[in-house]
């Protein structure tokens, strides 16, 4: 069976990679929402945390990377934060509520005005980004009253900073969105058949657009995906490698624990230890 076939068992994805999402969800609520109508094609959703841990104690949140920019409106963790190759871990404490912006990979250098590549693994001051204005909407976002005036709020923003792609950043945007809806792309090799482009111009146009090398992007989606179906269950790791398109199952441990910082049985034991009990029965 040709290894693309064997990995289609799942849809189009977005990787958002919450590790721990049983007990995230005693931790925390999260919502997503649309962004106004002429964003769309700029911002995948906007995301909205609010947690409440006063008298409790503090909660490290873990997220694995992920390809998108974020924009975020937190008091104490504002800023514009590149696509990582790290877990992204953030301390949970006090009372707060925020917003982020998730915006589609390959679109933000329209803001950027300049390499994506630049903000790779770590955050910028959403004033150096967005103005002065960020200030006053970031306010607005943590006096709000319920998620319709957030996300006014943060539209408004984005919608005052006009931003056209270029061909280029579409061309980008939808070498992405090939790996997001064919699974079966797990080489670099792939993505080149499926845009009509070389090895060396899908490095320049991920580099400029995305952030980072186009086979380290394919390697996210499939490893999201993998952490997804560890958590679901025991999964047969040498079975999993396979369909995920690795030649044996060492190698996909290795980028497993390259992305995660753990192997894969690490992983789905520390996921079922952090389950509340009535999860792990």
């Amino acid at each position: 069976m040709d290894e693309r076939d064997s990995y289609r068992w799942l849809v189009h994805r977005i990787p958002r990679g919450i590790v721990a999402e049983a007990i995230a969800r005693e931790m925390f609520t999260l919502t997503r929402h649309p962004p106004a109508p002429e964003l769309a094609e700029l911002v995948e959703y906007h995301w909205i945390l609010r947690w409440d841990r006063r008298g409790l104690p503090p909660h490290e949140q873990r997220v694995l990377p992920n390809l998108s920019v974020h924009a975020a409106f937190f008091d104490g963790a504002s800023g514009v934060h590149g696509p990582a190759r790290e877990v992204f871990s953030h301390r949970l404490e006090g009372r707060v509520q925020g917003l982020g912006v998730r915006f589609r990979p390959g679109c933000f250098r329209a803001f950027l005005r300049g390499p994506v590549r630049d903000i790779a693994d770590r955050a910028v001051p959403l004033t150096d980004v967005f103005g002065p204005a960020a200030i006053d909407a970031a306010e607005s976002v943590r006096t709000a009253a319920d998620d319709a005036q957030m996300v006014r709020a943060i539209d408004n923003l984005l919608i005052a900073n006009p931003v056209t792609l270029s061909p280029s950043a579409r061309q980008a945007a939808e070498a992405v969105e090939s790996i997001a809806r064919d699974p079966g792309i797990t080489r670099v090799a792939h993505l080149c058949a499926d845009t009509g482009l070389t090895t060396r111009s899908l490095q320049r146009l991920f580099a400029e657009h995305v952030g980072c090398p186009p086979k380290w992007a394919i390697r996210i989606y499939r490893l999201n995906d993998a952490a997804q179906r560890i958590t679901e269950g025991a999964p047969d790791y040498a079975g999993l490698a396979v369909r995920l398109g690795y030649s044996d199952q060492s190698h996909f441990i290795r980028d497993f624990r390259t992305v995660t910082g753990q192997s894969p049985g690490e992983y789905a034991r520390a996921d079922r230890a952090r389950r509340p009990d009535k999860d792990r029965t």
